[in-house]
């Protein structure tokens, strides 16, 4: 062995280590956190879902979370206080107790007297619903210091959006019957059956938007004979559409001369475009809409970040329709809470996993590091609005989240 190969680098000694591969410590770190949830009683009249079903509670009382569960909060949804009890939860006879808990999951938005009550640091998880969002809403989250996370910008790992396609799949089904018992309405329809018959040429049904709402819809179509055209501009989904119909469709790019053309003489319009930051673009003019049949329908399900009509405006389950040009619009932004037992099942499905994994890393603001996904969903954090589009609808200061939460490690 020669002298000099004995001899080691003193620089080496010191690279070496961080020139390898490190092992990941920071989630080691975490103790799993036990949390507090509150499910409040929604006080919209329109609104009968509740956000966790008493199979989802057992699951995470069973993991050592405490649910609250305000009295009366599932009866909409044909579930009683004593099936909460039975699965774990504790029944409240006050609001106030339910919003001293650490997250707060909602079905809707809460309004302003609700924010009031809820407290610095606190999570709260529910749709942001971009139609009924005001100014003074977002300010006063702001004054209150909380971690609000929309439910309908959550992502899954894959890209997609979880909470808006199951809702989309009861959307779809929801809104071609919608359609068909709207169409049929003599007093202000055509009075005619949405589908075919012997004899009789079908009717005819546009749907803007190739995503899980036009497919669910048309599978319904196809089994009572539509006619079906669909519009979207990202032909990718409409080939994908193609594929899981198994069949072709009638389909086109969004082309505004060929879509007024197909409007002209449509039965049924269902408006199923989503947008994944901000509002939905506006796809049909008020001039496009004054040239449809007289008794034509509208189904805007994408009335809940805006709408795709020019001539939508919000309706309730109370008042759900209304007519302008002759045709009836139906724009109701919680289409799903028509049938709420299952739509309840179909929420718990998807945010239980989400608490539970929350628990797991220590609490939802931990799981916020870890998750792209859950982190698309933030519009406002201790103080600080870190969604651009509102901000630049209200003319509010935006801030990026990642540096919030980096500025906090």
């Amino acid at each position: 062995m020669s002298p000099d190969s004995s001899k080691v680098s003193i620089s080496r000694i010191f690279t070496d280590g961080d020139l390898m591969p490190q092992p990941e410590t920071l989630e080691t770190m975490r103790k799993q956190g036990k949390m507090v949830i509150g499910i409040p009683k929604e006080i919209n009249l329109q609104e009968t879902r509740v956000a966790l079903v008493p199979n989802s509670v057992r699951s995470l009382v069973g993991h050592g979370h405490q649910i609250i569960v305000e009295r009366g909060a599932g009866e909409k949804s044909n579930y009683e206080d004593n099936d909460y009890s039975e699965a774990g939860a504790t029944i409240a006879g006050s609001r106030q107790e339910v919003f001293k808990t650490d997250v707060i999951i909602k079905i809707m938005p809460p309004t302003l007297d609700e924010i009031d009550m809820l407290h610095q640091g606190q999570i709260l998880i529910s749709p942001m619903q971009i139609p009924l969002i005001t100014e003074e809403y977002i300010q006063r989250l702001r004054q209150k210091r909380v971690t609000a996370v929309a439910l309908e910008y959550l992502k899954a790992e894959d890209g997609s959006f979880p909470i808006v396609r199951i809702m989309s799949e009861i959307a779809g089904k929801s809104a071609f019957l919608t359609a068909a018992e709207l169409l049929s309405n003599q007093e202000h329809g055509r009075g005619a059956l949405l589908g075919g018959i012997s004899g009789v040429p079908p009717a005819k049904l546009v749907i803007l938007g190739a995503g899980v709402v036009a497919e669910f819809a048309i599978r319904t179509a196809l089994g009572l004979g539509a006619s079906i055209r669909v519009f979207d501009d990202n032909i990718y989904k409409i080939m994908r559409l193609q594929n899981r119909i198994g069949r072709q469709l009638h389909s086109s790019a969004l082309n505004p001369v060929y879509l007024k053309y197909q409007l002209l003489s449509a039965d049924v319009v269902i408006g199923a475009i989503h947008s994944k930051t901000g509002r939905t673009p506006m796809i049909v003019t008020e001039e496009m809409v004054s040239r449809m049949k007289k008794g034509a329908v509208i189904i805007d399900v994408s009335i809940d970040q805006g709408g795709c009509f020019e001539t939508s405006r919000v309706t309730s389950h109370e008042k759900p329709t209304f007519i302008k040009h002759d045709v009836i619009h139906y724009c109701v932004p919680n289409i799903a809470s028509k049938v709420p037992r299952t739509a309840s099942v179909a929420f718990s499905n998807i945010l239980t996993p989400i608490l539970l994994k929350a628990g797991s890393t220590g609490s939802i603001e931990n799981l916020l590091f870890v998750h792209h996904g859950i982190r698309h969903g933030v519009y406002t954090y201790k103080g600080c609005l870190t969604n651009e589009y509102l901000s630049r609808r209200f003319g509010i200061k935006y801030t990026d989240l990642n540096l919030l939460m980096a500025s906090n490690l």
